[in-house]
This record gives C-alpha cells, structure tokens and sequence, in this order.
C-alpha cells in the first residue's frame, strides 16, 4: 500500500492546476479519495467533526445491498435451471451458455455453484454496463464542472441493475442509466442537488420507453419463452380473468400459475421466484434494512410510514373487495412479499437527496408512498407494481411536505411566544 500511495503522490503533480493532465483532476481526486482518507480533513472547534462522510454513507449502502447482491447471482441462475432442468428448455442467448459450459458445470438447480455462476453471467454485463456508462458520464461532468467525482453512483450504478429482469438487452440498460444521470441528476447539478431518485428515473425511462422488455410474462428468466411459459404473482392478478389467466378468480387460483407451477408465501419472502434481478427477497431486504438503521444511514420513520400506509390501504380493500376482484382481494401479507415493495422500501424511498428532510415529513412521506404503491397496484392493472412510481410521485412531494411541516412549526411557535 505504501508503494501505491508512492505512486499516486508522485503523479499528483500532473493533475494540479497548471499540469499537463489537470482537465483529469476529478479522475485522480476520486481514485486517490476511493482508496485513502482525503487529504484535506477539517480540524478545530469551530467545525463540527463526524467519521460519516459522503464516502463511508455510500458504502455502506452498497454493503447493505450485499444480500440483495447475493440473491440476484443465485436466484437468477436458479430461476433459469430449474426451468431448464425441470421442463427443457433452452437458454435464450447462445454466448451465455457457451460461457456456462466453459466453467464445466451443469443446469443443476441443487447446485449452489451452479446457480451463482449461471446468475453472474447474466447479472455482471448488466452491472458492467451501468458502470462504464454512467461512470463516464459522471466523469464528463465532473471535467466540464471541476469538480470531484461524487461516490453517489457507486449506488445508483448498484441499485439499477437489481431492479432489472435479467433478460435485459444491454444497449437498453446503457440508454437507460445514461438518461437516470443525466435527466435524473447531472441537469440539476448532481450528488445532493437530485430531486429524483436516478436509478428509478432510469428504470422509468425503460419502463415506458421499452415495455417489452421490463414487464410481461416472460421476460424475468434466462430461458426461451419456446420452452417456458410463466408469470410473476403481481402479472397473473393484474390480468386475473382474461387469456391466459381467464380462470384465474382468486389469490389461490393465481398462485397456482405464478412461475409456471405455483409459488407459497414463504417462496415469495425468501426470494425463490421470478422478478427483477435483486428484489426478489424480503428476507435479504430486511437484512439490509437493519444494516441501515444500525449505522444510521437509512431513516426508520420512513420504512415504518411505507409499511403504515400500504398495510393500512390494503387492508381496506382486503376487506371490502368483492368476488372476482383478485387485487383489490389480495391479502396484506402478500403485498408485503410480491415485487418491489420491500425492497424499494428499504433501498429507494429512504434516497436522503430526494425524500422528505423533515422528521413529521418522513412520516408522511412513508405513509405517501405505501398508499400510492397499493393504489397504483390495485386501481391501475397496466402497472401492477406501483412501488416505481410511488417512490417517484413521493420525490416529487417531499418538499411540498416540508414546507408544510416547517411552516406549520412556525405558526406554532408565534402562537406560543405571541405578546
């Protein structure tokens, strides 16, 4: 380590104001800050003093992802061996099983190994991707600003690809994650000045731009729809009682066709079903989550408004839904389970760039948020999850919600101190 930081001392020169590479210095500043404690530290009592720096907050919410990380390699590869396996059929890119069969293994759902090296292989140029392009485009603006490389999307760069279906075309995810920078971030000024979550600015741009490739019945698994035909709980309810799901009338009914053979609560908390790469588990979300709220990084008042507000709406119409009405029916429970909810909760809704501020706010940023997504999922059957938009309509009104908070602490206070 001492020879690197030789190195990197000895090539600073070049990058300093008056160097031949000093139009690079923000290339420099976030390899030399990535690596080493900056330099530059406040010191004095007159500065307030704290080991929670931009850098160390984002990392630490890349290591609360690390189960969401782990269950997208594994349960990728698993969705698409068992369908290989159990049904015959056939992977639907040529390159990604000649490169599985390379490692020598074979479509083993029991094996562990087998799962995460065929998961990689379609989760890693979907992370690659996202890396090179959004990285570069950061880079450009850091050049033309002069400024530093925020780690802001060592985050956004990790949160994009989980929220993907692993059958994503990679030209998509490069447009994808260059709109969520730039329309999402960099025009507003970047790191701290982003009013939109960028990673769900991405995915929405994808999700309208290219359907086709982000909802539908078969797009969450590696394999040929030739040989498999399946969907996730939230496609067979939106579409309960008509083509293929026409004889679907309840929650028992669609959880017969959920992935092509049947899926139990318990498959859906664990994450052992179709969906985008990396929110798949509730359990890996909660792991997260408590990671979060330990270290501080993550506000619990917001996670508990979220789940306050879509148990509470969905409980309602749990109660009041009438025969035939599969959403409107579905038990709170599972809504707690199914798509993105736990994991959009836990990794999207708390972004502290783009949600409420205020403490009162979060409250009612939370709750904002869990009654959208069930409104969206149950009132609107073209977009059966709910949580994307839900988390972007909140964005948009958090800072409508403090400023009533803070004004409504105001008129307190004149009323208390009034002569």
């Amino acid at each position: 380590m001492k020879f690197l930081r030789g190195m990197l001392d000895k090539v600073e020169p070049m990058f300093l104001e008056g160097g031949k590479l000093e139009r690079l210095y923000p290339l420099y500043e976030a390899a030399d800050t990535f690596l080493y404690t900056p330099p530059d530290r406040a010191k004095g009592l007159t500065h307030v003093r704290d080991g929670l720096d931009l850098k160390r907050t984002m990392i630490f919410v890349v290591l609360a992802l690390m189960p969401c990380i782990y269950m997208a390699l594994w349960n990728t590869g698993y969705q698409a061996n068992l369908e290989i396996y159990e049904h015959g059929a056939k992977p639907i890119e040529d390159f990604h099983e000649t490169i599985f069969k390379m490692t020598g293994l074979e479509h083993d759902p029991a094996s562990w190994i087998s799962n995460v090296v065929l998961g990689a292989i379609f989760f890693l140029p979907v992370y690659i991707v996202t890396m090179t392009v959004g990285g570069t485009i950061e880079l450009i603006f850091s050049i033309v600003r002069k400024h530093e490389i925020n780690e802001g999307f060592l985050v956004s760069g990790m949160l994009f690809p989980l929220i993907l279906p692993p059958t994503i075309p990679l030209w998509q995810v490069a447009v994808g994650i260059g709109f969520g920078i730039l329309v999402g971030k960099e025009v507003f000024g970047g790191t701290g000045k982003n009013f939109l979550n960028p990673a769900l600015t991405a995915r929405a741009f994808l999700y309208f731009a290219h359907a086709g490739n982000m909802i539908g019945d078969k797009v969450w698994t590696a394999v040929s729809p030739d040989g498999f035909s399946g969907a996730t709980t939230l496609g067979v309810v939106a579409t309960a009682g008509t083509g293929a799901f026409a004889d679907v009338k309840t929650m028992s009914d669609a959880l017969t066709h959920v992935d092509g053979h049947g899926i139990t609560w318990n498959d859906a908390f664990m994450g052992w079903i179709q969906g985008s790469m990396g929110e798949t588990s509730v359990l890996a979300c909660l792991l997260g989550a408590a990671f979060l709220i330990a270290t501080g990084i993550g506000s619990w008042r917001i996670m508990a408004g979220c789940l306050i507000g879509a148990v509470g709406i969905s409980t309602i119409f749990w109660a009041s839904a009438s025969e035939g009405a599969v959403l409107f029916g579905m038990a709170p429970w599972w809504h707690l389970v199914v798509g993105g909810l736990a994991f959009g909760i836990v990794f999207m809704a708390t972004d502290p760039v783009s949600a409420s501020m205020t403490r009162t706010g979060k409250w009612f940023y939370g709750i904002l948020i869990g009654v959208m997504t069930i409104l969206i999922r149950s009132i609107n059957p073209a977009f059966p999850e709910g949580i994307m938009l839900a988390i972007l309509f909140g964005n948009v009104m958090a800072p409508l919600i403090d400023y009533f908070v803070l004004q409504a602490n105001i008129n307190r206070r004149k009323a208390r101190y009034a002569t």
